[in-house]
């Protein structure tokens, strides 16, 4: 039996791996689903507080005649990194969202504040706007303070040591 399983195994991997040459199969990744138990909305945050930091260099950039070469491309990659940590942001928040929170802990306030982060990340990604990003920014960390609060763990509010000079939520241990 054992012998046919290893033959059966060895066929359908060849048979995925010419599907996937030609279809191309989406490449995904969890952080665990196992699960480990290990969560935390520090990096959503850290994540909100670069897609802040560059709109705020987007609006510095903004200043500068874009006939530079230079500026142009810093310009790009502002932007490029915006759009990844606010794709972060979402992803680290659906992590915690559908693999931590159980539907006792689903208020319709919390689904509405995930919602809320969702649709602000999103916006986040289509503006340039500093404004836009505190809001994201604001969310998250509301987030942090429930998240926190559901493991009976105090938060405080700390400065970060981030050059957009805004607040991150940390446990009190």
């Amino acid at each position: 039996m054992g012998v046919i399983m290893d033959a059966l195994n060895a066929a359908a991997k060849l048979v995925l791996s010419a599907a996937d040459k030609v279809i191309g199969f989406e490449t995904v990744e969890a952080h665990c689903d196992i699960p480990c138990g290990i969560y935390d909305p520090h990096q959503a945050q850290v994540a909100a507080h670069t897609v802040l930091r560059m709109d705020m260099l987007i609006a510095e950039t903004a200043q500068v005649p874009p006939t530079d070469t230079s500026t142009r491309n810093k310009m790009i990659r502002y932007v490029t990194v915006k759009e990844q940590h606010a794709e972060l942001v979402k992803h680290e928040i659906r992590i915690i969202w559908g693999d931590y929170i159980k539907p006792e802990m689903a208020t319709p306030e919390v689904h509405k504040l995930v919602w809320d982060i969702m649709k602000a990340a999103s916006k986040a990604k289509q503006d340039a706007d500093v404004n836009t990003a505190k809001d994201l920014l604001s969310k998250v960390q509301q987030f942090a303070e429930w998240f926190w609060k559901t493991k009976d763990v105090k938060t405080k509010r700390v400065k970060s040591a981030y050059p957009t000079n805004e607040e991150i939520i940390m446990p009190q241990m």
